[in-house]
């Protein structure tokens, strides 16, 4: 009777954080479609996201709060918020309900202190949204258009336009790039409505006309013709590398800016969050978002050399594998590339070394890198062998990484893991372009030599470093709060 007693206790309390995850998820949709307001929790998102997700993500805080921060205090934060009039906006609410908890704030000052803490969020500017061109409809190309897509909220920020290819634009074409978008192997289904429309040559994702282009040469696009107007063009087929042969797309009328989804030579490098602020928006036209190994150990490697000075160190890159190496044994025009991807460790070069002193100048001549290409189809580790200037420990180098997942000017790319089952497919789908795996932290006995373990979603993560970059340059402000 007592067991009995116990198990529908379990129910009816389970059933609780139900509820109260159902009345969270109501306010998360009607911030986002009605004023363009993204809460996330702990940088993980919200929005779109299942009962039972949003339960595990409280669950799963307990690895940045202890304890974990639970349903009924996100729900508590958000119930307040929700009385507020705040501009187009990113909130952590996982952040700020640690934060009331931690200043004990009652109820009768809750909303006050809501209020006072995004206060910078209730400047009511009104931003004219930019039009985005995505130039290729690669692996980094869809998972972009899906993006675009779910981010456009009440239609205030980027808002996707068009995609250009090479193909001719037919029924049978237009078909198999909407199946491509609505099918992942990798990241799933698209969780809204993908079609084509054969009369008008566009793709109609969740009721919005995105015009499929076909062209061999940039310059012959007038974008102006499909009401397209100041756009920026996120190029993403890799064809183009330097500001040359990229400032093609600008003599296309209606582009203003590019962005490269890949380094570049000649223009600036940029990893969110690290170099963001070397952009001078004003005369720089072209820019590029590196690669995604450059946006995953940038950050962990600008935390570590301002805390300890590296003196010089090796990154070792587990990489996927990807299109540009062969399915069977064949030629190809790369060491070792040619061999079947699918059944071989394949040891290949990188440029992450070399690329990380654009980012980083301070840590110019004192990185080498390789890689080697591993038979899965997503996630990647990085491992960063430093040599420091100053002794460290296990203890103090995870306690900074933690506190930069935390807080600072970095949270956005970095995620703290201290969970030692992790492996590569649970990175799958992570937004951060880091992943810290704490336990596997090794620091010499002498305390200046050092390996970090990072993991990257090498698709997933760079996208949304990717769209914070395109926000950044687009001129698209949002109040942020972490």
């Amino acid at each position: 009777m007592i067991h009995n007693q116990t198990f529908e206790t379990e129910i009816k309390s389970y059933q609780h954080k139900q509820s109260a995850a159902v009345k969270l998820i109501q306010i998360v949709n009607s911030l986002w479609f009605g004023s363009s307001i993204e809460l996330i929790f702990f940088r993980k998102q919200l929005f779109d996201r299942p009962v039972n997700t949003v339960l595990h993500l409280h669950q799963q805080s307990h690895e940045l709060a202890d304890p974990a921060v639970s349903i009924f205090e996100t729900l508590r934060v958000a119930q307040a918020m929700h009385h507020l009039q705040l501009s187009p906006s990113r909130i952590d609410i996982g952040t700020l309900a640690l934060e009331v908890r931690n200043q004990n704030i009652e109820d009768d000052q809750l909303l006050y202190f809501i209020k006072k803490e995004l206060m910078s969020a209730q400047d009511h500017k009104n931003f004219e949204p930019r039009d985005v061109v995505l130039y290729g409809f690669g692996r980094i190309g869809r998972l972009l258009a899906r993006e675009l897509i779910s981010k456009s909220g009440a239609g205030k920020q980027l808002r996707l336009r068009a995609i250009v290819t090479r193909d001719t634009v037919d029924e049978k074409t237009l078909y198999k790039r909407a199946t491509l978008l609505r099918n992942d192997s990798i990241h799933g289904d698209f969780k809204g409505e993908v079609d084509y429309d054969l009369e008008h040559q566009a793709l109609i994702i969740n009721g919005t006309t995105v015009k499929i282009i076909s062209t061999e040469n940039p310059e012959d696009i007038d974008y102006t013709e499909y009401g397209i107007h100041n756009a920026l063009i996120i190029d993403n087929t890799g064809a183009f590398r330097d500001e040359r042969e990229l400032s093609r797309h600008l003599t296309a009328n209606g582009a203003s800016q590019v962005l490269l989804t890949a380094p570049a030579k000649g223009i600036p490098n940029i990893v969110y969050g690290v170099n963001n602020d070397m952009i001078d928006l004003e005369y720089t036209s072209i820019f590029s978002a590196a690669s995604c190994t450059t946006n995953a150990i940038s950050p962990i490697l600008e935390i570590i050399d301002k805390k300890f000075s590296i003196n010089q160190g090796h990154i070792e890159t587990i990489h996927s594998y990807t299109n540009d190496q062969n399915l069977v044994d064949n030629m190809h025009s790369k060491s070792r590339r040619g061999r079947a991807a699918g059944l071989n460790m394949v040891i290949t070069e990188t440029g992450a070394g070399s690329a990380v002193a654009k980012v980083l100048p301070a840590l110019a001549g004192k990185l080498t890198s390789n890689a080697i290409r591993v038979p899965v189809s997503n996630g990647s580790l990085a491992i960063l062998n430093l040599q420091l200037n100053t002794a460290t420990s296990v203890e103090e180098v995870n306690t900074i990484l933690k506190e930069s997942a935390l807080k600072g000017h970095l949270i956005e790319q970095i995620h703290y893991s201290n969970n030692d089952e992790l492996v590569s497919s649970d990175i799958i789908g992570t937004t951060a372009a880091a992943v810290v795996d704490a336990p596997a932290t090794i620091v010499s006995a002498d305390g200046k030599s050092i390996n970090i373990y990072v993991w990257y979603d090498n698709e997933y993560g760079y996208t949304h470093q990717v769209m914070r970059l395109a926000r950044h340059i687009a001129g698209v402000r949002r109040y942020v709060y972490y």
